[in-house]
């Protein structure tokens, strides 16, 4: 059963971010993690940041290779960090949201675990959009950034979308309040702004706008959130800030 917990900020909240959003090994207790649900998102930016730091070093430590492979690398450790939590979600809304003719059709087949060509034809190009900004910007700072904004844009639609069916990932972490998702947004704006300056700004404007745009298609096409929304709305978040940081 859900606890009755309202407080904005508890000592937990770090640990349960990491294990929703992250494979590495954290001890948390589910109960936990379950009772404070959306509560925890002011966390996500930070369980992002830590996953992009380990892939940064990764990256490093294959720089000798070139731009190019260390870009790779880091890609490679972020997904399997992340159990390809997003990239499954961005798959899954691409099959969903252009391969079913209805919402409920759509949804079906968003929970689907079986890969589509629309789901194989976004991995493509998301990921090679995603390979060819890491190798141009070449900087572990921009990834980093990008992972802690694009945590808050997810923030940011779970917080506005109804969910468009009462089970599953995304109804079972409730919708995070205002004040969760304000201190989340500014925990991810005031760190990019120290790793790559004003740039932020922009990134964290381009990737609103990207997890906006998912989640109006959503809201259109199926009537609200999911699991898979918010993967999806996270991808092409952390895509749209690496970019902006390119210009």
């Amino acid at each position: 059963m859900r606890q009755t917990d309202t407080a904005l900020v508890t000592g937990g909240d770090l640990m349960a971010a990491f294990g929703l959003l992250t494979r590495l090994p954290v001890k948390v207790q589910m109960e936990q993690a379950v009772a404070r649900g959306a509560r925890a998102a002011w966390a996500w930016p930070l369980a992002g940041a830590a996953v992009a730091l380990l892939a940064g070093c990764a990256g490093w430590l294959a720089a000798g290779f070139g731009a190019a492979i260390a870009a790779g690398v880091m890609l490679a450790v972020m997904v399997v960090l992340t159990g390809a939590l997003h990239e499954d979600g961005l798959a899954d809304f691409a099959d969903g949201i252009w391969g079913g003719q209805t919402p409920d059709r759509r949804l079906e087949i968003m929970k689907d675990s079986r890969i589509g060509s629309y789901g194989v034809i976004a991995l493509v190009f998301g990921l090679g959009l995603k390979w060819q900004a890491l190798g141009e910007l070449n900087s572990v700072a921009a990834l980093i950034a990008a992972a802690l904004l694009s945590r808050a844009a997810m923030a940011g639609v779970m917080a506005t979308l109804p969910f468009a069916r009462p089970d599953g990932l995304a109804a079972s972490q409730g919708r995070p309040s205002r004040e969760t998702i304000l201190l989340g947004a500014g925990i991810a704006l005031c760190l990019a702004l120290v790793l790559v300056g004003p740039a932020a700004l922009v990134a964290g404007l381009a990737a609103g706008v990207a997890a906006a745009v998912i989640g109006a298609v959503a809201h259109k096409k199926i009537g609200g959130q999911t699991g898979d929304v918010l993967g999806a709305a996270q991808f092409m978040a952390e895509l749209a800030a690496l970019l902006a940081l390119l210009l």
